[in-house]
């Protein structure tokens, strides 16, 4: 490994770290990917695309082939807590908690790689998304002709894995990432004094009744062998502690990993909330968000990218999916691609994803970006 790039790799992830760009407003690191991109010489980038998305495009030789590589760029809205960390956020409630500013820099050194390597032909569309983190990135990007201004026959993403050896490449034979809505359920009475519960038609025990019944839902209407998950997250209601409030809501996420427990899911949660609702008197509605679709990979290019990770870096082919959620997907119903997990290390010590305690591994980048700058070159040359 050449400690020059990855000395520069970590300082760009580093600086990204200390100044993050909440989802629908990255345009600060939309900026400095612009800029390093131009410093090292790309004469194509389009920015705006998408909201604050930014597309490369280098191009060698004479080929009509072309890829594309992604890497997401938002932060979240959470308050860090890594008070040693000389690259703490700087940005008071928004932190990089998911990695993504690793996958930007990681896509910047795809992007060196490619410039310092004559040994390939075709065209290569660097694709820097935002709003990933429920933004509707992906889908903006689309709307807005991602891949009919950048064409591209295949197209290549990763996540950072905590919980995977640091450098390890996951690549999965079929679904990656699950598909999943948020849901709201609201359960509407009528007050009183708390002292007076006979004269209530009381909402919140309703809700802690449907909380609990909430879970029979994947436990006794799914197969044990289909994933799906359904967690209530929040709960609003109240306004005095002696009194029964009127109205209380119940705020969750579902998720499932094919369409027939997706469907299951959803009709068990409204035969749950409405009998609930009938079984205290008060009424109960159920609506839903919808959320990404299952992320799948395509055969071919699943081949392909384990080719390309056994290239650089560990494989494994044996990881099982997460219930978590990727608008990657959406770029995989446009083209063939696949999307791949690359080993973060431990997940210890709030090193999760989502976590007030994450740091992305910096000593995973050179992998991260040689496997992107493999994968394209592998794409651009297979018939």
């Amino acid at each position: 490994m050449d400690p020059t790039f990855a000395a520069t790799l970590a300082t760009w992830r580093r600086h990204l770290h200390a100044h993050p760009g909440l989802t629908l407003h990255e345009q600060d690191t939309a900026a400095f990917v612009a800029a390093r991109l131009r410093e090292m010489g790309v004469a194509e980038v389009a920015e705006g695309v998408g909201g604050h998305g930014v597309v490369a495009t280098l191009r060698r030789g004479e080929s009509n082939r072309s890829v594309g590589l992604r890497g997401d760029m938002d932060a979240l809205p959470i308050e860090e807590q890594n008070g040693d960390l000389p690259w703490r956020s700087t940005v008071p409630g928004v932190m990089h908690a998911c990695g993504h500013d690793g996958h930007t820099a990681a896509l910047l050194g795809a992007a060196r790689l490619l410039l310092d390597d004559p040994g390939w032909s075709g065209t290569v569309h660097l694709v820097f998304q935002p709003a990933e983190e429920g933004g509707g990135g992906a889908k903006r990007m689309i709307a807005e002709g991602l891949f009919s201004r950048f064409p591209m026959e295949r197209i290549f993403g990763w996540h950072n894995w905590p919980g995977l050896p640091a450098g390890t490449i996951a690549v999965h034979d079929g679904p990656v990432m699950a598909a999943g809505c948020r849901f709201e359920i609201a359960f509407d009475g009528h007050a009183s004094h708390a002292a007076l519960p006979q004269l209530s038609r009381d909402p919140m025990v309703a809700a802690g009744h449907c909380i609990v019944a909430l879970q029979s839902v994947v436990a006794r209407n799914l197969d044990p062998l289909a994933g799906g998950v359904v967690s209530v997250t929040v709960v609003e209601g109240g306004e005095a502690q002696n009194q029964i409030p009127s109205r209380v809501t119940l705020k969750g996420t579902a998720r499932w990993l094919d369409a027939a427990a997706g469907t299951a899911i959803r009709d068990g949660v409204h035969r749950i909330a409405q009998g609930i609702g009938a079984t205290f008197g008060v009424e109960a509605a159920v609506t839903w968000r919808p959320g990404v679709d299952v992320t799948a990979n395509h055969p071919a290019e699943r081949d392909l990218a384990a080719a390309a990770a056994a290239a650089v870096a560990p494989l494994r082919r044996d990881v099982a999916p997460a219930m978590t959620g990727e608008d990657f997907c959406w770029f995989l119903q446009q083209v063939p691609g696949a999307f791949v997990w690359i080993g973060n290390g431990p997940a210890e010590n709030g090193r999760e994803l989502h976590n007030p305690r994450y740091d992305f591994n910096d000593a995973i980048l050179p992998v991260a970006s040689g496997f992107l700058a493999e994968a394209a070159k592998r794409a651009l040359a297979a018939g």
